[in-house]
């Protein structure tokens, strides 16, 4: 972990780098990086995104009719909505941690501020999308797998 910069060796903080893993495992991100003038540290946690992007895929596949009606019927609606949550960048949405998971949240399920509601990969880079606000997921308007735009509505908390 030592880095050379100018010469002398970077002296590394156990202490940053146990906190910085342990942030990645509450926010479930893949990777952290913190900079301080010139000391960078970066911890990143070892996925296999390969592997996930056709399992992601499938269960989309397989049960079109339900996942599709609800974003075909309110995108513009929704993208009015007070509660609409849009996407920050563009990416891949990913409704669930890992393949085979529970989703985050789907509708009806009532949802804390700050909660992870959807995950957006930009990048290779897995960025948790939290809950503005406490309430209840209204509508999910993407599906698992679906690549997404810079604002583009996402889910729908009430």
């Amino acid at each position: 972990m030592a880095e050379q910069s100018q010469g002398k060796a970077m002296q590394v903080d156990p202490e940053l780098v146990r906190q910085l893993a342990t942030l990645l495992d509450d926010t479930n991100l893949t990777e952290i990086e913190v900079q301080d003038g010139e000391r960078r540290i970066k911890v990143a946690r070892n996925i296999t995104v390969g592997a996930a992007a056709p399992v992601y895929a499938a269960p989309a596949a397989a049960a079109p009719a339900p996942a599709a009606a609800a974003p075909a019927a309110a995108p513009e609606a929704a993208a009015d909505h007070p509660g609409t949550v849009k996407s920050p960048m563009v990416g891949t949405v990913y409704l669930t941690p890992e393949p085979g998971a529970k989703p985050f949240a789907s509708v009806g399920d009532k949802v804390a501020a700050g909660q992870t509601l959807l995950i957006v990969e930009a990048m290779k880079v897995m960025n948790a999308i939290p809950a503005p606000r406490a309430g209840t997921i209204k509508a999910v308007l993407v599906e698992s797998g679906q690549p997404v735009e810079y604002d583009q509505p996402l889910v729908v908390v009430e």
